[in-house]
């Protein structure tokens, strides 16, 4: 029997997953490492923590699922995207990693689109209007605020290509975090060197691209000692973690959906069609070479449930607690008395890109209880999510229904059911919810090494758990204050930027 080795490389974790020949998940780990917050808006992470997690939960999984190295045929990985790690010719970071979370070039990315004719026309030329929050605003930053930095960077790489780097030696780019950059040419599949120029970028620091199902190369010596494979195991690219998901879903067809309950949430659809940007929805490269995923993403989802544990309930956002939350939200009746929430705790990206949005109680009364106050966060981010599903039919007619759900949010019942019955729509539960985008990747290795034919034949690999159906008469209730949810945006921006300005980096 052989194996494939497939991680989750996340933002508060890595996750690892051993996956036998036959798709069946024989064992998984993970391990945790911090985020850092150095000041307004900005949030960085250690690279050396990833490589480490990857290495413990390596060994984890090979003990707990009894396989030797020499059964491993492959390893990949799911990555966090939008990050950057400007190293050294030596491939040795400069600084700590500017996360996706990280805001900071508010500045930068309002001068970017200036110079592409202003935020409408931007959206014409890639897809999307950026925010502080994007790829090619932070190499600007780096330029602008640490220039010694820049000057000294050989490569910018992200998760993805140090941890390629780290195992194999090589120095790649894949494709779909490629995208993210800015600079990657969906119709050629190439670098766009003269856009790099134009913003003022050296196109040497933006290294050879590599496709998701390629393979990058063997484990070096070094590496495969640090986790405990054998040298030579080939390492097959992988992609960005929806990317990674959208293939651990199963929604791999044309006009299949898939929805995501983690820290953060999107929704995503794979098609063949390209379509220009909408509220915040992107079409990126998928992980199927001839194919692209249109992403719309909300930045807190399963943030706002932990905020919740922690500042409502006094205790860690661990699974007790959530169950304990769910619990009592089964307890309120649909609706949490007219209370709305606003769901954008750190800037939102889809349907309203804006880094200085911020999350809102709105319509809070002295009558409201505490159980109340939770329903309306997990009913918030439903109405959010529905938002982007619509903004998926306003502008583009495409409607999934039914539609795969997973992550961690995807285990807990009284969540699944209020999106089913805000959006309207059936919801499959996927197997291996928790582990959707390191099982992604390991199906991409399968292909990289010729088990699987094409990313679309690994559908079938995918098993779904449950079935949740829309409560018709819920449905009816929560219409009116959807409605009302897409009101408090238009309402609040104002305010919003008002006051957030002073944090705004210059």
């Amino acid at each position: 029997m052989g194996y494939l080795l497939a991680y989750d490389v996340g933002t508060t974790r890595t996750k690892a997953v051993l996956v036998s020949e036959d798709g069946r998940v024989i064992a998984s780990a993970y391990e945790a490492y911090p985020t850092y917050y150095p000041g307004p808006l900005q949030a960085e992470q250690e690279p050396e923590d990833w490589w480490k997690a990857m290495a413990g939960t390596a060994r984890a999984v090979l003990e707990r699922g009894r396989a030797r190295p020499e059964e491993i045929l492959a390893v990949s990985s799911s990555t966090q995207m939008l990050n950057v790690i400007p190293a050294d010719s030596e491939m040795r970071p400069l600084r700590r990693c500017i996360s996706w979370l990280d805001g900071r070039a508010g500045r930068e990315a309002r001068w970017v689109m200036g110079r592409l004719g202003g935020p409408t026309l931007f959206a014409m030329l890639l897809g999307v209007a950026i925010t502080g929050k994007d790829l090619l605003p932070k190499y600007i930053w780096l330029k602008r605020h640490e220039p010694d930095v820049y000057r000294r960077t050989a490569a910018f790489l992200d998760a993805s290509g140090y941890l390629l780097h780290r195992a194999t030696g090589r120095v790649v780019y894949e494709w779909t975090t490629a995208f993210m950059t800015g600079f990657f040419n969906l119709k050629r599949k190439t670098w766009d060197s003269p856009v790099m120029r134009y913003m003022g970028l050296d196109p040497a620091k933006f290294p050879e691209l590599i496709q998701s199902c390629e393979t990058v190369g063997g484990l070096t010596e070094a590496a495969a000692a640090e986790l405990g494979l054998r040298a030579g195991t080939p390492v097959i690219a992988g992609a960005g973690d929806a990317h990674c998901t959208a293939v651990g879903s199963g929604a791999v067809g044309e006009g299949d959906g898939h929805l995501c309950l983690g820290t953060s949430g999107y929704v995503a659809i794979t098609t063949g069609r390209r379509f220009g940007g909408k509220r915040g929805i992107a079409t990126t490269q998928s992980a199927d070479r001839d194919k692209f995923l249109m992403i719309g993403e909300t930045e807190t989802c399963g943030a706002c449930l932990n905020w919740a544990a922690r500042e409502l309930y006094r205790a860690e956002p661990d699974s007790a607690t959530l169950q304990a939350m769910d619990r009592e939200v089964e307890g309120v009746e649909p609706g949490s008395g007219g209370l709305l929430f606003a769901p954008w705790m750190y800037g939102e990206r889809s349907p309203v890109p804006d880094e200085r949005a911020r999350a809102a109680f709105v319509n809070l009364g002295a009558n409201h209880s505490r159980a109340q106050m939770t329903r309306a966060i997990y009913e918030g981010t439903a109405y959010n999510l529905t938002w982007i599903l619509d903004s998926y039919r306003e502008h583009y007619h495409l409607r999934p229904d039914p539609l795969r759900v997973l992550g961690g949010g995807a285990s807990g019942r009284p969540w699944v059911q209020i999106l089913a019955d805000v959006s309207g729509r059936a919801v499959e539960v996927v197997a291996h919810r928790d582990v959707a985008g390191a099982f992604g990747a390991a199906l991409i290795a399968g292909v990289g090494i010729g088990l699987f034919p094409t990313i679309e034949a690994t559908k079938p690999m995918v098993g779904i758990e449950s079935v949740v159906r829309p409560n018709p008469e819920h449905h009816a209730r929560y219409a009116g204050l959807y409605r009302s949810f897409r009101e408090l945006y238009p309402s609040l921006r104002r305010v919003f930027h008002d006051l957030n300005s002073v944090q705004s980096p210059g």
